[in-house]
């Protein structure tokens, strides 16, 4: 999570615990031309494909970590939690483009095709994808989001168990209601090729 204020970034774990190895990243989310703003999403350090390095993140090797937004929870002194989803994707898209920050990135998303998009994610050795409903609200333990994890994933040592429990694809495809699928730690080479092959809704 990401609470900007007064000209001044936190950056928060789900736990609740402030995030201190990152303070490059803190000042320049700091700078964002806002009032008050609350961000959800995830720290990462991407290679030059745009893939990210869960090693190099955990070992904080990189300074030029950056934060990949996939929702607005506040902004302005709005609560955006009852919005649709997809309401709050729209918002947090022109904020991000308006700040021409280049640490804050949005984490774009599809809205069909979610087995192939998976098999694709597998095929470039990314972590995975979640699945979320494109009109839902957000709760603070989301019921409506289905996380799916590539079982070969690379980068998965240290944290076998929690890709023991990955879905497995056929609950993506036969989730009733589930249209939205975003990019687990947002890939925007992955996704960016995708959109541009499939022509899928934005």
């Amino acid at each position: 999570m990401t609470y900007i204020e007064g000209g001044a970034c936190e950056l928060v774990s789900r736990k609740q615990v402030t995030y201190k190895s990152f303070p490059t990243l803190a000042t320049a989310m700091s700078g964002l031309r806002v009032p008050d703003a609350i961000l959800d999403g995830e720290i990462v350090c991407l290679d030059k494909f745009g893939r990210s390095l869960f090693l190099d993140l955990m070992r904080r090797r990189r300074q030029h970590a950056a934060f990949y937004a996939f929702d607005l929870l506040f902004h302005d002194g709005e609560d955006l939690r009852g919005l649709p989803l997809t309401e709050r994707k729209r918002r947090l898209r022109r904020l991000i483009r308006a700040s021409r920050n280049e640490r804050l990135l949005y984490a774009d998303h599809i809205e069909s095709r979610g087995v192939d998009f998976f098999r694709a994610i597998c095929e470039r050795d990314c972590e995975g994808i979640v699945a979320k409903h494109r009109l839902g609200t957000y709760t603070a333990r989301p019921a409506t989001w289905y996380k799916v994890l590539n079982p070969a994933y690379t980068q998965k040592r240290g944290r076998r168990e929690m890709f023991q429990r990955q879905g497995d694809m056929a609950q993506l495809a036969s989730t009733t209601g589930v249209q939205f699928i975003e990019v687990e730690r947002g890939d925007r080479a992955i996704l960016g090729k995708w959109l541009a092959d499939e022509k899928v809704s934005r």
